[in-house]
């Protein structure tokens, strides 16, 4: 697949006639193709990056354009129906973030405070828990999981861990909310598991571009050892966690597996 990343935003300099700029900036993963244009904020449309699009691609549209930042989803995905490509909201736009961060752009993206989940979802319990990197594409890949995501770019033996490496994780037990929460999370595209020290701690949901979730509370010294081994040991495994959601702990069924990765 022919895949871009984009950015489109308001440019940290002013045109010589003191206007407000915004550049688009689309690269491919290994930045093999970098394209930058600009235009007054009066012509950012859907229309101009349509035209720009069209302009790189010549006859060869991208199958699929990755976009990191919200204020630029609306606009990318509108040009993107007009050429008929397809417009993937991630935070994963590696190459892109290096080469904004190489000029000096700002990257960080303001984040909403965390909410709770929303109680009709809520499991019967949950605990942290441990996988040896071998273990995590052997247990579940050929497993009838009804919602699996254990992409390519984050297993571990591909990012060159080795197979005794421990994978930290959190298990929900959701019994018969167990497939709604599966499918839920499979909505919220989560993106990495965080443990928030405070009073109480928590553990944080970090999902689709901006969105974050409540995930547990608690004040137990336990679990809050537990938390901070489940964190160190995310620095061990470059960042590798993942959350399983199975109705119980019987081992026999399960309903969603995600493997997720910290953000830098």
């Amino acid at each position: 697949m022919k895949i871009w990343q984009a950015d489109f935003y308001r440019s940290p300099q002013q045109n010589p006639t003191g206007q407000i700029m915004w550049e688009l900036l689309i690269c491919d993963a290994t930045r093999s193709l970098e394209y930058v244009a600009s235009c007054p904020q009066s012509e950012a449309n859907s229309s101009w990056l349509t035209d720009q699009i069209q302009l790189v691609a010549g006859e060869h549209l991208p199958d699929a354009i990755q976009v990191f930042r919200p204020q630029s989803l609306s606009l990318i995905e509108a040009a993107g129906r007009n050429l008929g490509i397809s417009v993937e909201p991630t935070r994963r736009t590696l190459a892109l973030k290096q080469w904004l961060q190489e000029k000096q752009y700002p990257t960080p993206i303001d984040k909403p405070p965390p909410v709770p989940l929303p109680e009709n979802l809520w499991g019967e319990q949950w605990r942290f828990a441990t996988l040896s990197a071998g273990d995590v594409e052997t247990e579940f890949s050929d497993r009838p999981i009804p919602i699996l995501h254990l992409p390519e770019y984050l297993k571990p033996l591909n990012l060159g861990l080795a197979s005794t490496t421990p994978i930290p994780g959190v298990v929900i037990y959701g019994g018969r909310q167990s497939m709604r929460l599966a499918r839920w999370l499979h909505e919220a595209r989560p993106v990495a598991l965080n443990y928030i020290a405070g009073a109480p701690d928590g553990l944080v949901l970090e999902a689709g571009l901006v969105d974050r979730w409540i995930v547990a509370t608690f004040e137990d010294a336990e679990v809050t050892a537990a938390a901070k081994m489940f964190q160190q040991r995310q620095q061990l495994s470059k960042g590798i966690h993942f959350l399983l959601v199975q109705p119980d702990d019987s081992g026999m069924t399960y309903s969603g597996f995600w493997l997720l990765q910290t953000e830098d």
